[in-house]
């Protein structure tokens, strides 16, 4: 079959003389000879410190690539640092995504290593590469190495709000907290606790889009480096077999990651990059397929947020293989991997080396682990929590509603000693969702009033249309929808109203008569809050952004446009 890079390359005419001579600079004449010529979209930037190591991977995919025979070609995407980039890297995500899959289709290629490693980066670039529908194959960037201070071990996302709030709760000096700052990150890499990177990297594998087995090594190990050689000669391969991720990437495999996603305790953040990359592709997946699919899988592995452990202490236990095994039964047997195999096959002869790290399925860390997805007075169109990290004290609760209407309100008042709030309070901060941030920030792990902290309280109910890091924790009711901006009845909630959540029956309400809070008018301090941009990007992305339930992509991306070539250039 013709490749698709010998329609820029092939012939004897004055554009593929252009095209082949611009591109020689040393390459042999025989890469242009119908052999696959292949991208390596290549995420690292020095400005987004999880990804620095991925010159290095980019190294070892190209010397697999031409080991394989096929041609390789570095080339650097847009890169979002998730701890660097504001208002949000979420904001983003999308533009990620759609300059990703605009350079995959202008560009002689046959096929895309995809190397990602920060929370969007892997998800945008699987949302392009659906979108492309080019064969594709992901090499996760890997999470860092364990800190450790004064002998105890650093999650390193998790322990900073932990630290944090023992610092406003006067139990931890701001000194010592400044020191253990140091100590947190190790190494290359990612977060090491089971947040949004560790998540999406090891669900790609669940996707089949991974070199089976290379998910969840650490970005320091010499074995990510083997594996980003043998995946170079992997996509040559399966350019040869015409694999695209339409293939590998079924509602199967989706349903597969929501199982994964359970017994992993992975991020909420899962759920908008799991339904946006899903809409690329045109598979069928809703927010309850959340519910449905995972609510009764057990949670079994024991890291942090969630437990106690962190991600070398998985790799060392047995690695996403070991787990799955355990939930073997509940995998769709048909969802395949980009080495064309089912999933199922690589999960035979798995050990488990560490029980303490890994649990059986007979003796889980908890018997429900999924995303649980609220319905009712608040949340028309769905909200998530994720009861592994939640207080299981607070997972039914009654209380009243302490209202915040921006970040910037938030941040006035949360520490006045005057706030009238209490333990049985519901703080509730709105205006962060999708279109008004923008851009659904990690905001919805609100910090604690100190005057409860200093009582000992720990962790409160807490509601907001925006998102949480996947390294927090707490009882916290995310990714509300409608989000107040868009209209959702969050905009219409008043201090003092009484918040009823009840995880078990799926249901967020406020107690008020009949038609009262669609009779209220919207606060008029969270409207005069919300982002109003003038041009731009974010002019774009509030205008089309959809909601958080449907995976909050920009309107006119959802699906794809293949890999047609376009007129010649010349």
């Amino acid at each position: 079959m013709k490749s698709r890079s010998s329609q820029w390359y092939a012939g004897t005419d004055r554009n593929a003389y252009i095209h082949r001579a611009w591109m020689r600079r040393g390459v042999p004449s025989d890469a242009f000879d119908g052999r696959p010529h292949i991208a390596i979209a290549n995420t690292a930037s020095d400005l987004t410190p999880c990804n620095m190591h991925l010159n290095e991977v980019a190294e070892q995919v190209k010397h697999g690539i031409w080991e394989a025979g096929g041609v390789p070609h570095n080339l650097p995407v847009v890169s979002l640092g998730e701890t660097n980039v504001r208002p949000t890297a979420m904001l983003w995500r999308n533009m990620a995504a759609m300059a990703a899959e605009e350079l995959l289709r202008a560009n002689p290629i046959d096929g895309v290593v995809l190397l990602g490693g920060c929370d969007k980066t892997i998800p945008a670039l699987l949302m392009a590469a659906a979108s492309v529908d080019l064969p594709a194959v992901v090499v996760p960037g890997g999470p860092m190495l364990t800190g450790t201070f004064r002998g105890a071990l650093l999650g390193c996302g998790t322990d900073v709000w932990r630290l944090s709030e023992e610092v406003r709760a006067g139990t931890l000096t701001e000194g010592d907290f400044l020191r253990s700052e140091s100590s947190m990150i190790r190494s290359k890499g990612h977060c090491n606790t089971m947040g949004t990177a560790s998540t999406m990297g090891l669900l790609a594998e669940v996707l089949g889009m991974t070199l089976p087995g290379l998910a969840g090594t650490p970005a320091p190990d010499s074995r990510l480096l083997e594996g980003a050689h043998a995946t170079g000669r992997l996509i040559v391969d399966m350019i040869a077999a015409d694999r695209r991720p339409s293939a590998v990437m079924t509602r199967g495999s989706f349903l597969n990651a929501i199982v994964a996603l359970a017994a992993l305790g992975g991020s909420t953040n899962a759920v908008v990059h799991l339904l946006a990359i899903a809409g690329r592709l045109g598979v069928e997946l809703s927010q309850d397929d959340f519910d449905r699919t995972g609510a009764g899988v057990p949670l079994l592995v024991d890291l942090q947020p969630a437990g106690r452990h962190l991600m070398d202490d998985l790799h060392r236990a047995g690695g996403l293989h070991a787990v799955l095994h355990q939930v073997r039964d509940l995998l769709d047997p048909e969802a395949i991997t980009v080495t064309g195999r089912p999933l199922v096959d690589h999960l035979q002869d798995v050990t488990i080396h560490d029980p303490e790290v890994i649990r059986t399925k007979e003796h889980p860390l908890q018997e429900d682990a999924g995303i649980a997805v609220l319905y009712g007075d608040l949340a028309p169109d769905g909200a998530v929590i994720k009861p592994a990290a939640a207080s299981p004290h607070l997972l039914k609760h009654r209380g009243p509603a302490v209202v915040f209407d921006s970040i910037e309100d938030l941040h006035t008042r949360l520490d006045d000693p005057g706030l009238d709030v209490t333990a049985d309070s519901v703080l509730i901060l709105r205006g962060c969702g999708p279109k008004g941030y923008p851009g659904m920030p990690e905001v919805s792990n609100l910090p604690l009033p100190p005057k409860l902290l200093a009582q000992g309280v720990r962790d409160m109910v807490r509601i907001c249309d925006g998102r949480m890091s996947g390294t927090a924790y707490g009882t916290v009711v995310l990714h509300v929808a409608p989000e107040a901006a868009a209209g959702g009845p969050l905009a219409k909630v008043r201090t003092g109203d009484i918040i009823v959540l009840d995880v078990p029956n799926r249901r967020l309400d406020v107690e008020l008569p009949p038609g009262e809070l669609a009779a209220r008018e919207p606060s008029e301090a969270m409207t005069q809050a919300l982002a109003r941009p003038p041009r731009g990007w974010q002019r774009l992305y509030v205008e089309t952004v959809q909601q958080a339930n449907t995976g909050a992509d920009l309107d006119f991306l959802v699906g794809g446009s293949g890999a047609e070539v376009a007129r010649e250039s010349h």
